[in-house]
């Protein structure tokens, strides 16, 4: 290790950078010391509950077999979402970002129903689909669609015209251009689209949920809180948290996969 030479002649050890994963360990000991302490000495005990009680929770919920077939369809219902979500938004998206025609003909009219509150929407679903699933997997779909179909038509229309100009030049065909040329020069839009709409699904189903649900996790969120049991109340929040992010290393991992295909 190299080290620096004081005035005086001795040598100083230069200090190691703190690792991220280390620092970002402190930071999460830290949020739970202070939640922990602040539940304790100022909560109210029917509204809030400490980290130690929510852990409690975590068990007596994960051991509960009703809830977690709950958490386990509602995981079901943000997958198929998301799969739709993001096979239909990259293949509009990629569309209008490449097609002048399409752009003008649609754009327009996507952005119109992008606007729409979505809160306003669930009843129809709820008229048309039902209380099931489908009601549920098509209000998580409206919630992330759109972002996936703006972010693939911002990073289409980014690719640079002078390679799609020489690929057609050369005589290569649509399905090689696309391979070659279009898919990875918007792979960081496809995975910023694929983020977005994890979020944005994970939101809608849930939403709809507790809107719709008598048997599901909006129903056990219900009772809970009915109940003045805020620590199981919070363990079933940070489940469904654990979706977004199990979600979201998924995504990291295949983006790391897709960035050495780039390369």
């Amino acid at each position: 290790m190299s080290a620096a030479v004081t005035s005086s002649g001795r040598p100083v050890m230069a200090r190691r950078p703190i690792h991220p994963s280390l620092a970002r360990l402190g930071v999460i000991v830290l949020v739970l010391v202070v939640w922990e302490v602040c539940a304790r000495l100022f909560g109210d005990p029917l509204f809030v509950a400490p980290p130690s009680l929510v852990a409690a929770g975590l068990v007596d919920i994960t051991g509960d077999a009703g809830v977690m077939k709950a958490v386990g369809a509602a995981f079901a219902e943000l997958l198929a979402g998301f799969a739709i979500a993001v096979g239909g938004g990259v293949l509009i998206g990629l569309t209008l970002g490449l097609s002048r025609f399409w752009r003008g003909l649609t754009f327009p009219i996507v952005l119109m129903l992008y606007a729409i509150p979505q809160s306003t929407v669930l009843p129809l679903f709820i008229l048309m689909l039902g209380v099931g699933a489908k009601a549920k997997i098509m209000f998580g779909l409206t919630h992330s669609i759109f972002a996936v179909i703006l972010t693939m038509t911002a990073g289409a229309r980014q690719i640079d015209q002078t390679l799609l100009r020489a690929a057609r030049s050369m005589g290569a065909s649509h399905r090689q251009i696309m391979m070659n040329v279009v898919l990875p020069s918007v792979v960081p839009s496809l995975f910023t689209a694929m983020r977005l709409a994890m979020a944005g699904c994970l939101l809608g189903v849930l939403l709809a949920e507790l809107y719709v649900s008598s048997a599901g996790v909006g129903f056990f969120t219900t009772q809970f809180s009915s109940a003045f049991q805020p620590g199981k109340l919070f363990a079933l929040i940070i489940l469904l948290a654990a979706m977004a992010v199990l979600l979201n290393e998924l995504a990291r991992m295949v983006e790391t996969r897709f960035n050495r295909w780039k390369a």
